[in-house]
């Protein structure tokens, strides 16, 4: 590598550390709330295999009418290539950028059968699956809603693989924070997609 080559890969990655702090400078200086960070309380060491959807795509946008809708908006997961020791599966979306202190959970669906490998739109759930509360108190999907004016929302929409196949969680009573550390004391595997949402 010349001289020259060097200062312009320089020059490269400088730009690219710039334009890396501007966004951050720019959500900082923008967004009327502060940030904490918050554990998704999946291990380092999951393995990761791929969710798709024939409703959303990884790193692109809810559709209008789905923002601020209900469960008849669920989106239709297909997945592949879990661990074979899998046992079941859990569905679940959050929203890490909702001004709670702690994000926000719209979808948690646990003991999914572990030859399961697609889940939501209007088809019933699998034999023994549990749909549990989300933060909304509702035991159904709730779709995306940002509030008006807020930063871009990222939507992380997970399928995970667990170690068991029934974690002894009912729905009610079973709020987000027990679902979730529960959950993440059995996850082997990960699959997940962002999709983003603003008003």
């Amino acid at each position: 590598m010349n001289k020259k080559t060097k200062v312009t890969v320089a020059g490269v990655a400088t730009a690219a550390t710039f334009a890396a702090g501007a966004a951050t400078a720019y959500a900082v200086v923008c967004d009327k709330f502060g940030y904490s960070p918050v554990r998704n309380g999946i291990q380092k060491s999951a393995a990761h295999f791929k969710v798709t959807s024939p409703d959303l795509t990884d790193g692109g946008w809810f559709p209008a009418a789905d923002v601020c809708a209900g469960p008849e908006t669920t989106p239709r997961l297909a997945w592949s290539g879990a661990p074979a020791a899998t046992k079941s599966f859990a569905v679940e979306m959050f929203d890490p950028d909702a001004p709670t202190g702690s994000g926000f959970s719209h979808w948690r669906a646990w003991d999914i059968p572990a030859g399961t490998s697609t889940f939501g739109g209007q088809a019933p759930v699998p034999a023994g699956t549990v749909v549990g509360v989300n933060d909304g108190g509702d035991a159904f999907y709730d779709g995306p809603c940002p509030p008006a004016g807020d930063v871009t929302h990222h939507y992380k929409i997970r399928v995970l693989a667990l170690d068991t196949a029934d974690l002894g969680l009912p729905s009610a009573g079973t709020s987000t924070a027990l679902s979730g550390f529960v959950l993440g004391r059995h996850v082997i595997g990960v699959a997940e997609m962002t999709v983003l949402a603003k008003q």
